[in-house]
């Protein structure tokens, strides 16, 4: 076979595949381009709404400021402002929780200063009871008092919280001027009888510019005034509970009182004091120790008032057909009370020893009798020009 003849042609192989190959390059995004004048434009147009927002800003702000002012003027035109320094805690105004706070601090102050006159009196404790008694003993059944240090304390707490309720809480304290006070007070009574509201208004613009604290010399004439046998015995001494003035805290305690803005406009609050040896009333009082009497259904009385009572006075709704009520007085707070078998079981005691400032539970009464001629009403010499609402006008609250 001869090579020349062979039928098979030789064909040379491809080329082996480079190694580096070229990458296409990626495909480019046209950008968007805008032109200067479109830019300025849109840069103007951005610049006048940024301007517009801050004008309208300016301007509902000041319309804020407005009707802040207006509703101020309002306020204060109806005697409803609460100064800054007055008002609650987060702005609130006053409530019973803070009328009960407010009053277990002021019946503390009060417990202490008694101690300390028991522990070291200035004058023999009987001395001292005889002065209480010249005071407030004015009731047609007032025990004998034996004059141990408990009795003379108690009764020198129901002495000076005859004071603060008489010469203060029921007291408009405006002026230093008592005279001043009492023409002020007999005004808001006059424009109570004819319009409560109208005498709310006027009494909350009134304490607006009332003083704005108690002086020593208001403190003295006041406490002069209403228990002078007390102050004699004590050298005009102004009670004090630490480094103050239980009449200062008094008149602070009374400014929440009448100053106060609530929901019920056209009521205000009055203090009462259970007169000495007076029945127990179980809506008006509250035993701070137990009453023994009471728990065998027998009736007791009041042996001292150590802290007095609140109620909140209000205009009462006329009712089509029966005979108009000129008020309604609502029990806010009873009286803190130790009754007789409590006060005169106690033995002579010791010099100084301190009575309960927190009362004890109270004692659901269960004597029929007592219950009968229980009167849900104050005594009348408590309700000041207040006449004596019918019976079931007073509704118990919180103690």
């Amino acid at each position: 076979m001869s090579f020349f003849g062979s039928s098979k042609s030789s064909k040379s192989p491809p080329p082996p595949p480079s190694q580096y190959q070229q990458t296409p390059l990626p495909m480019q995004v046209p950008q968007d381009v805008v032109s200067g004048d479109q830019y300025r434009y849109a840069l103007t147009n951005f610049r006048i709404a940024h301007e517009k927002v801050e004008e309208q800003r300016a301007q509902l702000e000041e319309q804020e400021r407005q009707v802040a002012q207006l509703r101020a003027r309002i306020a204060q035109l109806e005697g409803t402002s609460v100064l800054p320094d007055r008002a609650g805690k987060g702005g609130n105004t006053v409530d019973d929780f803070s009328i009960k706070n407010a009053a277990s601090q002021l019946e503390k102050m009060i417990n202490r200063w008694s101690s300390d006159i028991v522990r070291a009196p200035p004058v023999p404790l009987a001395a001292l009871c005889e002065a209480i008694l010249a005071d407030v003993g004015n009731g047609p059944d007032v025990p004998r008092y034996e004059a141990t240090s408990m009795q003379v304390q108690a009764l020198l707490r129901h002495a000076i919280s005859e004071a603060i309720s008489e010469g203060i809480v029921n007291c408009l304290i405006v002026t230093n001027s008592s005279e001043a006070n009492v023409q002020l007070t007999r005004i808001h009574e006059h424009i109570f009888a004819r319009d409560p509201t109208v005498a709310c208004v006027w009494r909350r613009q009134t304490f607006s510019a009332a003083v704005e604290t108690f002086s020593p010399e208001m403190s003295l004439n006041t406490l002069c005034e209403q228990v002078p046998e007390l102050m004699r015995v004590l050298n005009n001494i102004i009670p004090t509970s630490g480094n103050t003035q239980i009449l200062e805290s008094a008149y602070a305690f009374s400014r929440m009182l009448h100053g106060q803005t609530s929901t019920t406009g056209d009521a205000f609050y009055r203090a009462f004091i259970p007169e000495l040896g007076s029945a127990l009333h179980p809506r008006q009082v509250e035993l701070v120790k137990r009453c023994l009497k009471s728990e065998r259904g027998e009736p007791d009385r009041v042996g001292a008032t150590i802290f007095p009572g609140l109620v909140k006075v209000a205009k009462a709704p006329s009712v089509p057909g029966t005979q108009p009520i000129d008020s309604v007085q609502n029990v806010v707070r009873r009286a803190q009370v130790i009754c007789e078998c409590a006060l005169f079981s106690g033995g002579t005691g010791t010099p100084g020893s301190s009575l309960p400032g927190t009362p004890a539970p109270v004692l659901h009464y269960q004597s029929q009798s007592m219950n009968g001629y229980a009167s849900p009403l104050p005594n009348p010499h408590m309700n000041g020009y207040q006449s004596p609402p019918p019976d079931g006008t007073y509704m118990t609250g919180h103690n």
